[in-house]
């Protein structure tokens, strides 16, 4: 099967300009794809009804209301994701009011944009048959401006039924320990059969090895920040027997590259 992780952006960049990472996304012809960031606009922009258009059925978790900016004055000209100082003062070209004021950097820029007001949250989709879904809350930390989740799913691949659990982790420097713990709580009550855990954990490679220790990475590729990306962030695990055939990334003008594996279940004879 395919896999893929692609963390959207709610389809826009920094500056609020509107990137290809959903289709390109898609254009990966993914069996199985984990979406941090899905958006859905009040005003009809649907990333859900996109998705399922194209063949995929599952569940899309609402975790926040967020602003999307959709239009500039002046219009942004930069080659850049984002504005410079969007890492003082937290423009974005989303942004989410729920839980903290805005800056006064940021009431100026938002003076000069326009929006689109909707759901920004966490998906997971297949062209699998699914027997079940659930969420699974992770709650808030205290520095965060979203709330957190995972989505359990049963899925049936080549007649085995097969846990996926799609995550969007919370970054370091707001408690992803914590975040973390959390987790592995829920993963501690999975049932013992195949299992895939993949999203965007906000955590490198050592972190996850570290923290996650039965899981085997199966993805591999820098993942962020775009253009450039120096580090993988973003991941595709496994637990029980899984080969893997391929792995890469793929540029679709979020700020994270899109993380693919080419993955099969096989028996413990064929191993």
């Amino acid at each position: 099967m395919r896999v893929v992780t692609s963390n959207l952006h709610a389809g826009v960049d920094g500056w609020g300009r509107p990137t290809a990472a959903l289709a390109t996304a898609l254009s990966l012809e993914p069996q199985l794809l984990i979406c941090p960031e899905v958006w859905r606009g009040d005003s009809g922009t649907d990333f859900v009804a996109t998705i399922t258009d194209a063949g995929l059925s599952g569940h899309f978790e609402p975790l926040a209301r967020a602003e999307r900016v959709i239009a500039m004055s002046p219009p942004a000209s930069s080659r850049r994701w984002q504005p410079w100082s969007a890492h003082l003062t937290g423009e974005r070209g989303l942004y989410y009011g729920e839980f903290r004021s805005f800056t006064r950097a940021q009431r100026r820029t938002r003076a000069r944009q326009q929006f689109e007001e909707g759901a920004w949250g966490l998906g997971l989709f297949t062209t699998y048959d699914v027997r079940d879904i659930r969420v699974a809350p992770l709650g808030r930390l205290p520095r965060e401006r979203v709330a957190r989740a995972a989505i359990v799913a049963t899925v049936v691949v080549d007649g085995t039924d097969v846990t996926v659990v799609a995550v969007h982790g919370a970054h370091l420097s707001h408690g992803s320990p914590l975040w973390f713990a959390r987790l592995r709580r829920v993963l501690a009550t999975l049932p013992d059969r195949p299992t895939i855990l993949a999203g965007d954990f906000n955590a490198w490679s050592p972190v996850i090895r570290l923290l996650l220790p039965e899981w085997t990475l199966q993805g591999r590729g820098r993942t962020w920040p775009r253009p450039r990306p120096h580090s993988q962030i973003d991941h595709l695990l496994t637990k029980g027997p899984w080969r893997r055939h391929a792995t890469g990334t793929r540029d679709g003008g979020s700020d994270h590259l899109a993380l693919y594996a080419d993955i099969e279940l096989v028996s413990v004879n064929s191993r």
